[in-house]
């Protein structure tokens, strides 16, 4: 089990962006609906039945031994049901359709719920029905019983907007002693749909996770098969940019979750009657979790569930209790709580009034401003640097055959002009966080899906401008234009800092003119599969930095008056910050590892 999924391609992209920062430390001058979160069925309120499609009865003289399908439906949902199993085998979001143009599908016959035992597989049953309607919304109710006392009830109740429904399961006549450790199991198993154009994308997304006994939100592993064992509140099966949730009233304990990939031979030969016209469907993956339902004394089973089935849309899955926004995956750490606190309120506020497009860019500019006084930090501690260039130079030439004394004179050189030459790095560190957060929000922002911008048409996968005849290993098998605009914006970028302040490599450091070249070039390679919106992002950041770099440069910082002030806190006393204790309690064991090495020269 995995309780933090890293997405290799993330780790990729954020090792890319240490490597600019190394660059720029060495080179630079650088409306949703309000949706009704506890709907509760008034069996006062429900009418007399709307539709009755079969008898409601008791009797088992009257036996049903075909499958009918049931529809029920709202202003988001559309359910399915199936007398056999008394079962969800469709469900359909109606506003929102595929990239095929097909209406989203949840299920289609590619899921299993049902109760087991020794004696008892509800999914092998056929169920009498019965519909009502109030003014709340609608519910059907699946009957079967038999000669020996023994009944089943599924009440379902979908309301009349959203998509949470209630799910009340009352099963009777089961003694302790004709099931399994007194426990029926409820089996709930999922082969997920591909419902982008990307397969391999989406299928990072594709995963399960579940709220344990300590609100702590787990997670399986999406790149292999995965299993674990524990105790939840709600599972989450979460199919990229939608989900299936399924909550309990309680917490259930030892629960067995299982996730795995289906592999590409596999993806028509699953547990479930698939139709013979659905040969072209494509499966992720195969979810299964087995939650033990413990029998009463009495012989009897009553639970409440709470069931999600719709977007992952972080303001929508907000507007339910039970905390199920957790379910989508915002990033780790700190990274997380920069998306949900703001990336998406920021995104969401611009997104109001602008398109998608231009709400990236808006949110680019207000980024970077926000943390232009950083890089003035930056700018003015390497220009600082770049004056005292000639003197270290001076002191490196002078004694570059002894290296203590060389360190020595060049902490001297700082320590008198009140530089520090780790200046810049905490402010390129500090810049991290943010970017690295980006590669997290891009994947999981449910707003930008089928946006379009320029000749992205959905701003939530990677564009495409051409189709490859072929498939290139980490590359794909298309082209998209936005990654190769993000990498010539980052080759110039590092090119015009690079002509401005390229120093001689050093032994032992490395080639940092090669780097200026690997670095767009990566980036090119591996945001090509990424979210457009994220390269994008990355081609105004970058033109915007170059900008605001060039403006710090010719307009803010004048090095004549940095040079002068470094002349004139030579002349003054020197007052000791934290860095400079340090530089001088280091000079001085320095010198005395010296003396004590003349002292045995001289023996």
């Amino acid at each position: 089990m995995e309780e933090s999924k890293i997405d290799p391609y993330q780790i990729i992209g954020f090792l890319l962006l240490i490597a600019c920062a190394f660059w720029v430390f060495y080179f630079t001058p650088d409306p949703v609906e309000n949706i009704d979160k506890n709907i509760t069925q008034d069996e006062s309120e429900i009418s007399e039945p709307l539709i009755v499609d079969r008898a409601f009865t008791t009797n088992d003289d009257f036996k049903v031994q075909e499958n009918e399908f049931i529809t029920l439906e709202n202003k988001d949902l559309k359910l399915v049901f199936s007398t056999k199993g008394a079962q969800i085998s469709e469900s359909v979001l109606k506003n929102y359709n595929k990239f095929d143009g097909e209406t989203i599908k949840i299920n289609d016959n590619n899921q299993n719920f049902s109760f087991n035992s020794l004696n008892l597989n509800t999914s092998q049953l056929y169920f009498n029905f019965l519909i009502n309607e109030s003014s709340e919304g609608k519910e059907i109710k699946f009957f079967h019983s038999d000669q020996l006392g023994k009944s089943i009830i599924f009440n379902y109740f979908l309301p009349n907007d959203g998509f949470l429904l209630n799910l009340d399961v009352s099963i009777t006549g089961y003694s302790q002693s004709t099931v399994r450790n007194s426990q029926i199991e409820l089996n709930w198993s999922l082969d997920s749909y591909q419902n982008t154009k990307s397969e391999v994308y989406e299928n990072r997304y594709t995963y399960l996770n579940y709220q344990d006994d300590s609100q702590e939100v787990r997670d399986l592993s999406a790149y292999s098969d995965d299993d674990d064992t524990d105790s939840a509140k709600w599972i989450s099966y979460s199919q990229h940019l939608f989900n299936s949730i399924l909550i309990f009233e309680n917490i259930k304990n030892n629960i067995e979750f299982s996730s795995k990939n289906i592999d590409e031979s596999n993806k028509n030969t699953t547990n479930f009657d698939i139709a013979e016209d659905s040969n072209n469907v494509h499966f992720l993956k195969s979810f299964e979790s087995k939650i033990p339902i413990t029998l009463k004394s009495n012989g009897e089973i009553n639970e409440k569930f709470k069931w999600y089935i719709g977007p992952n849309d972080y303001y929508v899955t907000k507007e339910y209790d039970y905390n199920i926004s957790e379910s989508i995956w915002f990033g780790w750490g700190i990274f997380g709580w920069i998306n949900k606190n703001i990336m998406f309120p920021l995104y969401n506020f611009l997104s109001s009034s602008f398109s998608a497009g231009l709400s990236i860019i808006l949110m680019v500019i207000f980024l970077r401003l926000v943390m232009s006084p950083v890089q003035y930090k930056l700018y003015l501690g390497q220009a600082k640097m770049r004056i005292l260039k000639p003197e270290i130079t001076a002191v490196s030439e002078k004694y570059k055959d002894d290296p203590m004394k060389r360190n020595q004179e060049t902490m001297k050189i700082y320590n008198q002009s009140g530089a520090n030459p780790l200046g810049g790095c905490l402010p390129a560190l500090i810049q991290l966080p943010v970017f690295y957060a980006l590669f997290c929000f891009f994947p999981v922002a449910f707003e930008l899906r089928g946006k379009s911008f320029l000749w992205a048409d959905d701003l939530s996968m990677y564009d495409v401008i051409f189709e490859l005849p072929f498939y290139i290993p980490l590359y794909g098998d298309h082209i998209s234009l936005f990654p190769i605009t993000a990498g010539f914006a980052m080759f110039f970028y590092t090119k015009m800092s690079g002509t401005q302040q390229m120093q001689p490599t050093q032994p032992g450091m490395p080639n940092m003119k090669l780097i200026m070249y690997i670095i767009p070039f990566s980036i090119i390679i591996f945001f090509n599969n990424f979210a457009s919106g994220l390269s994008l992002y990355y081609t105004i950041s970058n033109i915007l930095t170059i900008l605001i770099m060039l403006t710090i440069k010719n307009f803010i910082i004048d090095e004549k008056k940095v040079l002068a002030s470094i002349e004139e806190r030579k002349k003054q006393p020197v007052t000791e910050n934290r860095f400079q204790r340090r530089l001088r309690k280091m000079k001085e064991m320095m010198d005395e590892a010296e003396k004590k090495q003349k002292l045995k020269r001289n023996k």
